[in-house]
């Protein structure tokens, strides 16, 4: 292997199970290096610290790229104007989560789209929702909460949820969320905006669900802070699925699913499919590779083994 290597931003990366996956895939894939380094950067970053980090990839020619998660809105706000080409997700969703080089050109795209949707078909029956009239609560409108409510309004509209409501705990986070769905034209009357200044009022919105409906933690918390955006003793749907995000941590939403998935009849997915997905496909574009579904299912069996 070479002396090249793969980079990793967020919070605490040398937490994650990548460290011990990547040199696995390196070998399934035929990678020239397996080498992977973290890139910690706090929640609170400031644009240089961001615009300096993008330098240091783009001027290192060791530095194959790298994948985002966490600051992907941040990167796109601080250092969108240091890339020398940006794919539509990363201009419409105003996020960079996968950073490559291709000979002098740096590139920066948004994969959560791509990678969320793959997730959800996993996650979910084919045609739940045509099937079930469940709508969607997206608890978090960050990066990956806009990526799912993207995929969805892009669903087939025999089968996407009648109502898809996404709450934040500001309106400048709504507003953002409300700009990425205008540009891209989708029904006015799908997406529904909700402050939440509680998390009681986060419970309210659950408990108003119909049957079999689907909500997600896509607030990053029980990850990178701990906690949950909901409060002990919510009532989660009946039939209903709950996806947390997060697949390490301290995990409070999804304990607090998994409390009532009998009871409630409540299927509980965590994060880990969309782990799988969300890297394979950020290091398919590093290092300009195509994988196929089979590709993907063996670099998962893989990863399933140092879970």
């Amino acid at each position: 292997m070479t002396r090249d290597h793969m980079g990793f931003v967020g919070v605490s990366t040398a937490a994650s199970s990548i460290n011990v996956v990547f040199p696995l895939w390196a070998e399934i894939l035929d990678l020239p290096t397996d080498r992977l380094i973290g890139h910690d950067l706090p929640l609170d970053a400031t644009r240089a610290q961001y615009r300096e980090l993008v330098a240091r990839i783009r001027d290192d020619p060791h530095h194959r790229g790298a994948l985002v998660t966490t600051h992907k809105m941040n990167v796109y706000a601080a250092a969108a104007d240091m890339f020398d080409d940006l794919d539509p997700f990363a201009v419409s969703c105003r996020e960079i989560s996968s950073i490559s080089k291709r000979g002098d050109t740096i590139v920066g795209q948004a994969k959560d789209p791509v990678t969320v949707a793959l997730a959800l078909d996993d996650a979910l029956p084919r045609e739940h929702f045509a099937r079930t009239g469940g709508e969607v609560l997206i608890l978090g409108a960050g990066g990956s909460g806009t990526a799912l409510s993207w995929a969805l309004a892009e669903r087939d509209p025999a089968d996407r949820p009648t109502r898809i409501t996404v709450t934040a705990r500001t309106d400048r986070a709504l507003d953002e969320l409300r700009a990425v769905h205008d540009g891209r034209g989708t029904p006015a009357d799908l997406i529904v905006y909700r402050r939440v200044d509680e998390d009681a009022e986060s419970a309210a919105l659950v408990a108003a669900l119909p049957d079999s409906s689907l909500v997600v933690n896509a607030t990053g918390l029980g990850k990178d802070r701990p906690g949950s955006p909901l409060p002990d003793g919510v009532c989660f749907p009946r039939d209903g699925w709950a996806w947390e995000f997060n697949y390490r941590g301290s995990l409070e939403f999804l304990h607090q699913a998994r409390a009532q998935e009998a009871d409630r009849g409540l299927h509980v997915v965590d994060g880990w499919r969309y782990f799988i997905h969300g890297w394979s496909q950020v290091v398919a574009d590093v290092f300009d590779l195509r994988l196929t579904p089979a590709v993907v299912e063996e670099l998962a069996r893989a990863a399933e083994t140092t879970r």
